[in-house]
């Protein structure tokens, strides 16, 4: 195993996997510099201690990232930042995803940085073609609507720049996300489950893999510091995917143990329903529109499963945190806060 660099650069870094990066890199000695959207983020990171320095900026907006990598030298470059949910417009996806991802390895490439950690998805794969099918790092690309080709797309770019030397990269493929330091709606997410008005599609059991924060900020250290990575992918997920309503029920078991009500159960929803919403999404975001919750309904009937073989043999990739404890500790943030869940 390679040691890291002392430094790191972080975007996305107020984000939710950004913020739990950042406290790892700083418990563990290491000086950080994020790319953060507002004075307030700045704010927030920089209270973590002397050690962090925040940029505010666009990752869209050269000026910024020139900022972000000014005097950084040798760093590890973490890429974190994307869109996943854009507010209207389907092209967002892909000036963030792909124009950022551009920037971000350019300004790389002129720092002469010690490694790039880009941070990838599910959506390039599409979903699976049967429900014990699992992809793995040699599955060929079938992306799933805008932020899927957004995200293909800034793989490839990853790729380009590795393959002529510019930067070492490594690709890290992570699916649905939970934990602390999460957005609004996945504490929607969590309150809809445990009033029982989060659908499950017909019988809830297509699988979903998904990782703990705590597992995925291990996997990119992991990535960071093996001499097999650079020019790899890998997927970072939890051992073993789930089934939709075990998604469910456990995170109505965690609410209970953390002394929320949970009431009713959770309403059906037809397959032709879930596939209908699916086609309706697809013909929007061709037109350049794109509407949240159609899309979650559309892709509540996939199975989206993938094999962290790879990660374990040649990172050690060793997920710790189960789906009942990082549900619990969730909560336990929103709870902190004063969140509603």
């Amino acid at each position: 195993m390679t040691t890291g660099s002392t430094s790191a650069v972080v975007t996305g870094a107020a984000g939710w996997l950004g913020q739990n990066l950042v406290r790892a890199l700083l418990s563990d000695g290491r000086r950080v510099r994020g790319l953060v959207r507002t004075p307030e983020e700045r704010s927030l990171l920089e209270l973590l201690g002397p050690s962090a320095e925040a940029v505010v900026g666009d990752v869209r907006d050269p000026s910024a990232v020139d900022a972000l990598f000014a005097g950084v030298g040798e760093a590890t470059v973490f890429h974190s930042a994307a869109v996943i949910h854009p507010a209207k417009h389907v092209r967002e996806l892909f000036d963030v995803n792909v124009g950022g991802t551009q920037l971000v390895l350019d300004r790389s490439k002129r720092a002469g940085a010690a490694r790039f950690l880009h941070v990838s998805s599910n959506s390039p794969f599409g979903a699976n073609p049967t429900r014990d099918h699992r992809f793995t790092e040699d599955s060929p690309y079938h992306p799933y609507l805008g932020y899927g080709r957004s995200k293909m797309e800034a793989e490839q770019l990853a790729r380009s720049y590795h393959e002529r030397g510019d930067v070492p990269v490594v690709i890290l493929r992570a699916p649905w996300f939970y934990g602390p330091f999460q957005p609004p709606r996945q504490t929607r997410f969590i309150a809809a489950v445990r009033r029982g008005r989060f659908p499950v599609v017909g019988d809830g059991s297509a699988r979903r893999s998904m990782v703990y924060t705590g597992n995925l900020v291990q996997g990119l250290l992991r990535a960071e510091r093996s001499e097999a990575a650079p020019g790899r992918a890998y997927w970072i997920a939890d051992p073993e995917p789930y089934e939709v309503r075990e998604v469910v029920e456990t995170v109505r078991r965690a609410a209970a143990d953390e002394g929320l009500a949970v009431s009713g159960g959770s309403p059906r929803v037809p397959v032709a329903l879930a596939r209908a919403a699916a086609a309706l999404d697809a013909v929007l975001q061709a037109r350049g529109r794109y509407v949240q919750p159609l899309h979650v309904l559309g892709e509540l009937r996939d199975t989206i499963a993938c094999d962290v073989t790879r990660a374990r043999e040649e990172l050690g990739y060793d997920p710790e945190v189960t789906l009942y404890e990082g549900m619990r500790a969730s909560i336990r943030w929103c709870l902190e806060r004063g969140e509603p869940v």
